[in-house]
């Protein structure tokens, strides 16, 4: 059982919804990004690190801010991957590395060198918001060659057949979109996000973590009631930009994640 999947089955156990956190990596820098992994991941199960993008079309204000600020600083895929390194040696969770597809696909090597890099320096898997699965056949083939998990993300546009054919491209989770625009804490969660996580499940054993919107206790509690997982982004970011106490915040985000919040 890879890294995810345990981490997706031990919250199961456990009666809650995996914790998923996101950080933009080298943001504010690469030492108070690491800082604040360790930080979130003593109450997350599974850490998201986005590689900084200068388009990044699927992100809200407060993650292209940080990618901007990450990107400006010398930040790139090398520095990412050396704090996947750094982080795997201090943690035994799973790490997953959040890319656009274009740094990848110019990465030294191409695709191919990218996903071994990625699984050397300890990565888990990727998770792909601009890549459609059915045009990513030699990326997914590499990554399977690695024993890399592959997540895409599907959303409240899906059709039946959309699902059935994203999902397979999927290991270890699915990534359900909440809403059809971009990431960013929201006051509320659409209803609609119990009929997308059902129609995901109705053709996918893996479970579904839900992301874009979730930035506090109580909507973390309303999408645990539904899904296998529960992302968060946005409310992390903009607290590390703040200076606030990430332990703390993880720690509330994490007890919405119990079904009996």
């Amino acid at each position: 059982m890879s890294r995810i999947a345990d981490a997706f089955a031990r919250a199961r156990a456990d009666g809650r919804a995996a914790f998923v956190a996101y950080l933009t990596a080298s943001y504010p820098d690469d030492e108070r990004c690491l800082a604040a992994a360790e930080a979130v991941l003593r109450h997350a199960d599974v850490l998201e690190l986005g590689l900084p993008f200068s388009d990044p079309l699927g992100d809200g204000p407060v993650i292209q801010r940080a990618s901007e600020a990450a990107l400006a600083a010398g930040a790139g895929s090398e520095r990412t991957l050396d704090l996947v390194r750094r982080l795997r040696a201090r943690t035994s969770k799973p790490v997953l590395i959040m890319s656009y597809y274009n740094p990848i696909y110019c990465y030294p090597g191409g695709e191919r060198a990218f996903v071994r890099a990625a699984k050397a320096a300890g990565a888990d898997g990727l998770i792909l918001p601009d890549l459609p699965p059915d045009e990513g056949a030699e990326l997914i083939a590499a990554a399977r060659a690695v024993d890399l998990d592959t997540v895409f993300l599907v959303a409240p546009t899906s059709t039946p057949e959309r699902l059935r054919l994203v999902t397979a491209a999927c290991r270890g989770f699915v990534y359900a979109v909440s809403v059809t625009g971009v990431t960013g804490a929201r006051a509320d969660v659409p209803a609609e996000v119990a009929d997308l996580v059902n129609a995901t499940k109705a053709v996918t054993d893996l479970p579904v973590a839900v992301g874009f919107g979730v930035g506090n206790r109580a909507s973390a509690a309303r999408v645990a009631q539904v899904a296998d997982g529960v992302v968060v982004g946005s409310a992390i970011v903009s607290a590390l930009g703040r200076g606030e106490d990430l332990g703390a915040l993880a720690a509330d985000l994490a007890a919405g994640c119990a079904r009996t919040a």
